[in-house]
């Protein structure tokens, strides 16, 4: 397709609903184990009809990974150097929460690609990713030096705080299964106790 071209209505519609098709198949069978014949079919297309937007499976994952980076990072991106620490790391917590909550194919969809190895985003990771880390955890190093939080290592920290607000998302239909619930009330619950945990980690 001729991107120099306007897009008609039409052809951003059906640009939409493949990308949609493609969160869905590759958030849930990844990205080796999706098709474009499954990606077609979920976006009520013909094969041709899709190739006709994308030319290669690898162009569509492309597309949906580009803009997933930014809506990760900006949670963490938020985090106030000038707010009170403890309520700002605990604002990080809930918002990554209700990341896990509201974009669960997102989620799933990062955490395959980190689990291929991340052949797609390894550019991203080490460099925007990175920075942004590197920038927060020494924000809380400070915060720590000061004395307003508890000695805690700060890139651990984070790591931790993703492991458990993510793993309602990647590992959703276990947390279903062992709370015997179907709907997502558990989210009110684990916010509950996320902050009474990182509060106690967190309090000097």
């Amino acid at each position: 397709m001729n991107e120099l071209k306007p897009r008609t209505r039409i052809q951003q519609k059906n640009i939409n609903a493949i990308l949609e098709a493609a969160l869905d198949v590759f958030s849930q069978y990844g990205f080796r184990g999706s098709t474009l014949d499954q990606i077609a079919q979920a976006a009520g297309l013909s094969k041709p009809n899709l190739l006709y937007y994308f030319p290669s499976k690898e162009a569509i994952h492309t597309t949906v990974l580009s803009g997933l980076l930014d809506n990760w990072l900006d949670p963490l991106r938020e985090m106030d150097e000038a707010g009170e620490p403890i309520a700002e790391i605990m604002a990080y917590v809930r918002r990554k929460l209700e990341m896990s909550r509201d974009f669960p194919r997102e989620s799933r969809l990062f955490a395959n690609e980190i689990l291929q190895g991340a052949p797609r985003m390894m550019e991203a990771l080490e460099g925007e990713l990175k920075e942004l880390v590197d920038e927060k955890a020494e924000v809380i190093r400070h915060w720590v030096a000061d004395g307003r939080v508890a000695p805690v290592d700060p890139y651990h920290l984070i790591f931790s705080i993703w492991a458990l607000t993510q793993h309602y998302a990647d590992f959703d239909v276990q947390v279903h299964a062992v709370l015997g619930k179907t709907d997502d009330s558990h989210f009110a619950d684990a916010e509950v106790y996320l902050e009474t945990l990182f509060t106690k980690l967190l309090t000097p």
